[in-house]
């Protein structure tokens, strides 16, 4: 974006987010999630009451901006009065507090979006908030002294990340079901009686409090930024974070490469089947390959704390594994081992790997989980596992070709070992990606096909996520809303880790037309895959659009764009989202890079592949597209 489009100003910023909100989803995801959505609703409606405007919404965060600090503050007393009531009718296990952080202070906007000390000082402010409270900086407090009834205690200075001088800090003292203008009086901290007191803020709050790893990906430029460049402070998951970097093959033939990128794979399923953890999917620790990184960069890209790295060497029939487990936010190793073994010893090996990082994180795994986990290899047959690997980085290639060779060496490891549970499900996918692409005569057949090794699967073992999130993808395709649903939540429940799941689940969430979840279940997918395949942008895309939040469905389909210039639904959506802000050359530029990609486009034949259930949801789409002047028919 041009420099002279980006402005100064100076705002109060709130910043809100959910105590405990992993408990909660843990507990009861779907009643968290249109209990968000009610929250969120109503936060939205008082922020505009109070003459601000919401920002951003990623995960269960609220991010607004104020004119007055005056405004901001009140309306962050009333947002608490009202969540109080309605928290008074729930169970304790089932309220929902949010914590609410208070800045005035310079910031940058440009595209709707807001950066700056002035953000980053505002997150730090939610960061020190109890649930149901407010905390506000120094300048809030002078802004606001005299001009509100409400009173404070001094919490003293505070150290916020990249700002030179510590930054004062003030807890509002009213009670949460306090209305704005009643006064609860306290003591000052430093002597003086009485203080009045006005909040502005800014909600920075994201699932299992890892909303540094979403606003890395929402504001990251094309050329790759770190969380704290973006950040005054790294916002770590409440759970233990981890990233598996890709194991260094110290062979010295590069056929041995499918072995140590499989032993990775293998550790990064493991781990991320264990609920207390949070888990980088696989594509996003792959592009640290062969590459010299810091590891405190890669855990500030990533938004993790602890970074395990190790390497493999392999003789004929013996195997060398070394692993080291990394606190990158001190640089101090915590745990590091070497396995010399014979290669038929290699799946103990990953298991005693995985143990040993739940050892050093301290997490405690109950006697059913440890089962689950460590009987999770679904084979002891050698051969078969380096098949299904060889498979596997043919298949991670995404060409048709590259597509047949992976299905070839599923097959074969199958023959080896008939109850191979996830090579029935990989085989699968072969078939999937055949009727996705076109790279088949029948995609009937190709949907068939891979239908029958999903029930396989499942039937083989219903405990492993592989076979029904394939079928909840083929259900997907096939436009069977109940049974997507089913499978895809069953395999979100089976790996709370799955990125892929969770992105699967919000496409079908969005189709359905529950497009506030379908934000939510991106979202959760991004943060657990920073550095995605376009696919994850495209639902979450869509589902701004849908929700009327064009800035943020303009961020995001600029994301798809960086990954793929050519992209075609994100140029179609671009022409939807710049016509319905009124911003119609921008619109024109977004349908010419729609007929430049496909000459042939039309209103007509798009409207025809629409995977929505409600026809209302078809019709908002096109009547977008129609007025920002896109072919009705192709003539």
């Amino acid at each position: 974006m041009p420099i002279e489009n980006f402005k100064r100003k100076l705002s109060a910023i709130l910043s809100a987010d959910v105590e405990g909100y992993s408990r909660l989803m843990q507990d009861d995801e779907e009643a968290t999630i249109r209990a968000l959505t009610d929250y969120r609703h109503a936060i939205t409606h008082l922020i505009q009451q109070y003459r601000g405007r919401v920002v951003d919404t990623p995960g269960d965060n609220i991010l607004a901006e104020f004119i007055s600090a005056v405004e901001a503050v009140s309306c962050a007393a009333e947002i608490q009065r009202e969540i109080a009531e309605r928290n008074a009718k729930l169970s304790e296990s089932r309220k929902m507090r949010f914590r609410i952080g208070i800045n005035l202070g310079d910031i940058v906007e440009g595209e709707g979006k807001i950066y700056g000390d002035g953000v980053n000082i505002a997150a730090r402010m939610e960061g020190l908030a109890e649930g149901g409270g407010i905390c506000i900086s120094g300048s809030v407090y002078d802004a606001v002294e005299n001009k509100l009834e409400l009173t404070y205690e001094y919490i003293g200075e505070q150290v916020v990340k990249n700002i030179s001088n510590p930054v004062r800090a003030y807890r509002v003292l009213s009670f949460p079901g306090a209305a704005a203008h009643r006064v609860m009086r306290a003591k000052h901290a430093l002597g003086k009686k009485w203080r009045k007191i006005v909040v502005s803020i800014t909600a920075v709050v994201c699932v299992g409090a890892a909303a540094v790893v979403i606003w890395n990906i929402y504001l990251r430029p094309s050329t790759r930024t770190t969380v704290s460049e973006r950040e005054g402070e790294v916002r770590l998951p409440a759970k233990p974070s981890i990233a598996v970097l890709p194991f260094e093959n110290m062979s010295g033939d590069l056929g041995q490469e499918y072995l140590s990128d499989g032993i990775t794979e293998s550790v990064i399923t493991t781990l991320s089947k264990i609920p207390d953890l949070f888990v980088i999917a696989r594509n996003s620790t792959f592009i640290y390959k062969d590459r010299p990184v810091k590891i405190q960069t890669v855990a500030e890209e990533l938004g993790v704390r602890y970074v395990l790295e190790g390497s493999v060497q392999r003789t004929t029939d013996r195997i060398r594994i070394t692993a080291q487990l990394i606190d990158a936010s001190i640089g101090s190793l915590l745990w590091a081992e070497r396995y010399d073994r014979n290669l038929e010893d290699i799946f103990s090996v990953q298991d005693e790997i995985t143990i040993e990082i739940t050892r050093a994180l301290r997490i405690e795994l109950l006697e059913g989980e440890q089962a689950r986990l460590w009987g999770a290899q679904e084979t002891e047959n050698l051969r078969a596992y380096e098949k299904a690997l060889q498979a596997r980085a043919f298949s991670n290639r995404g060409t048709k070709h590259d597509n047949a060779l992976a299905r070839q060496l599923y097959e074969e490891a199958i023959t080896l070992d008939s109850g191979f549970v996830s090579a029935y499900a990989s085989l699968g996918w072969t078939h999937f990606w055949d009727a996705r692409f076109g790279w088949s005569e029948s995609k009937q057949n190709s949907l068939d096909k891979a239908h029958r090794l999903a029930k396989k699967a499942i039937l083989l073992d219903d405990n492993l996520e592989d076979g029904h999130l394939l079928l909840a993808a083929i259900s997907l395709l096939r436009q069977e809303w109940k049974e997507a649903l089913t499978e895809a939540r069953r395999a979100v429940a089976l790996n709370p880790n799955g990125a892929d799941a969770y992105s699967v689940l919000a496409g079908i969430v969005s189709c359905v037309g529950k497009w506030e979840e379908g934000i939510l279940y991106a979202e959760k997918a991004i943060q657990l895959n920073p550095f995605p395949p376009v696919h994850y942008f495209h639902w979450l895309g869509r589902a701004y659009f849908m929700t009327a939040q064009y800035e943020q469905a303009i961020a995001t389909w600029k994301r798809a764009l960086q990954i793929n210039h050519n992209y075609l639904p994100a140029h179609t959506f671009l022409a939807a989202c710049y016509i319905s802000l009124g911003r119609n050359r921008e619109a024109s530029e977004a349908v010419a890079e729609v007929l430049r990609i496909d000459p042939a486009f039309s209103i007509e034949s798009y409207a025809q592949i629409l995977p929505y259930k409600n026809q209302e949801d078809i019709n908002r789409e096109i009547r977008a597209l129609q007025k920002a002047g896109l072919p009705e028919k192709n003539f």
